[in-house]
């Protein structure tokens, strides 16, 4: 008995209206990349594993995919190393390429290897689908799309302030109201860990704060003791995790707290720059807070960090984050090239506009009518009209067998094509159709300029 086929874990198939509706926000997002300014590329689905690994720091390169290299892998192998079963010391020698984790380091490549052909500063976008060995869930999978837009090559905070305006207009063009953009500076939290005397452990630190509100204060307090950050660190940072009032007030408990570090104070400059000149121009459908326990547990942040959540009313993590990574190129050897961007989650952006019922009924509209098929002759007559239909852009098919009337209408009716159109010795003798509505049961004799006006 043959085995029923399946797919990996974290992965999916997509039934032909999940693919429309996917296709409808990749439109909206790619119209506003193109608006701002940004331009296309694309990048192959694997790299050189010495690109990606590293750039994540530990957690990250643990959820990368590697790719065994081809033919016998094992024959580079060191014998003790694998009589050991030692896996780290094994990996570099059996796997030299991994499927990429996200866009932003592929992209950092590209700008290093393309230097002489792009301009700078350079605006880029690019939605492809990227791999994670993480445990699925909802709203997380092993495989997913990114819908990335990155500058390089300026240090202005108007690009902050773009990013964030270009969140607000993807949201209002897909009806996406009451999205919170939540941000955070990176030199804020080199501040504060200054100021509690845990520079050491910076990225401990940002590892942790950033689990907040998934595993809750006491873990996290749990998890910053066991990287060896002290107790009375600890107890200085008592006031980030209940931080409360208005922007304004957060910003003046802030300064406060982050008074005697130079570092913590420029990324305030930064970050109120930022608010202050969005609340002049104002936001649509978003609305932009300070989260100072954000810190999204990448190495390579040294700005502004965003992220993106969904409205109240759904159960879903982050639809979308980024931030600036100033010496991202210079891993790879390009330096003073500084860089920001942000990423759009298409795959929990399309549960969240499912579940809240977003998607306009017009994106389902495929086939708009089905020919009959009565035989060879009318076929020919009707594929004369079919012709000049999709010659106006109008979608439509014919059936390609002369199968039973009751069996092409209910093949129709199956699929949600709201008209049929007859074509038989009648119609052809008086050069007309007979088109069907599907659900009111009407019937009308038409000429071809009128059956393109009611398709149409």
């Amino acid at each position: 008995m043959s085995t029923k086929p399946s797919i990996p874990k974290g992965t999916r198939d997509f039934s032909p209206s999940e693919v429309v509706k996917r296709n409808y926000i990749i439109d909206v997002i790619q119209r506003d990349f193109e608006r701002f300014g940004f331009q296309p590329i694309e990048t192959p689905s694997f790299e050189n594993s010495e690109t990606l690994m590293g750039k994540y720091g530990e957690e990250g390169d643990r959820l990368i995919f590697k790719i065994l290299n081809s033919g016998d892998y094992l024959r580079k192998a060191d014998p003790d190393a694998l009589k050991a079963q030692d896996s780290a010391a094994l990996t570099g020698q059996i796997s030299e390429k991994a499927l990429r984790y996200d866009l932003t380091v592929p992209f950092a490549r590209y700008v290093v290897q393309h230097q002489n052909e792009i301009t700078l500063p350079f605006k880029r976008y690019q939605i492809q689908p990227v791999w994670r060995a993480d445990r699925p869930q909802k709203g997380r999978f092993r495989e997913f799309y990114q819908c990335d837009a990155d500058v390089v090559g300026s240090r202005s905070l108007w690009q902050e302030v773009e990013f964030v305006q270009l969140y607000d207009s993807v949201f209002t063009h897909l009806n996406l109201r009451n999205t919170v953009i939540k941000m955070n500076n990176r030199k804020l939290l080199s501040g504060i860990a200054e100021v509690i005397g845990a520079e050491d452990k910076l990225i401990d630190f940002t590892v942790a704060l950033d689990k907040l509100d998934k595993i809750g204060e006491e873990k996290v307090k749990t998890e910053m003791r066991e990287k060896g950050i002290s107790e009375a660190a600890i107890a200085k940072l008592e006031p980030l995790f209940h931080i409360t009032g208005t922007v304004s007030e957060k910003i003046k408990t802030l300064r406060e707290l982050l008074a005697t570090s130079e570092t913590g104070l420029q990324g305030m400059d930064e970050m109120e720059f930022i608010v202050e000149t969005i609340a002049e121009l104002e936001l649509k459908s978003a609305t932009l807070e300070i989260d100072v326990t954000l810190a999204r547990g990448l190495n390579y942040y040294t700005g502004a960090i965003f992220e993106v959540s969904a409205p109240e009313e759904v159960k879903m993590g982050s639809i979308g984050g980024g931030g600036r990574y100033d010496d991202l190129t210079g891993i790879f050897g390009l330096k003073d090239i500084s860089g920001v961007g942000i990423s759009f989650g298409l795959d929990r952006i399309y549960l969240v506009m499912e579940e809240l019922g977003l998607f306009p009924k017009t994106v389902l509209e495929g086939t708009r009518a089905l020919f009959v098929n009565f035989g060879e002759a009318e076929a020919k007559y009707a594929m004369r009209a079919v012709s000049a239909l999709r010659d106006e852009g109008i979608s439509v098919d014919m059936y390609p067998d002369p199968a039973k009337m009751g069996k092409q209408m209910s093949y129709a009716d199956k699929r949600d094509i709201p008209f049929v159109v007859l074509t038989g010795v009648s119609e052809m003798e008086s050069g007309t159709y007979t088109l069907k509505n599907m659900k009111s049961g009407e019937q009308q004799q038409v000429d071809i300029d009128q059956l393109v006006r009611v398709l149409k």
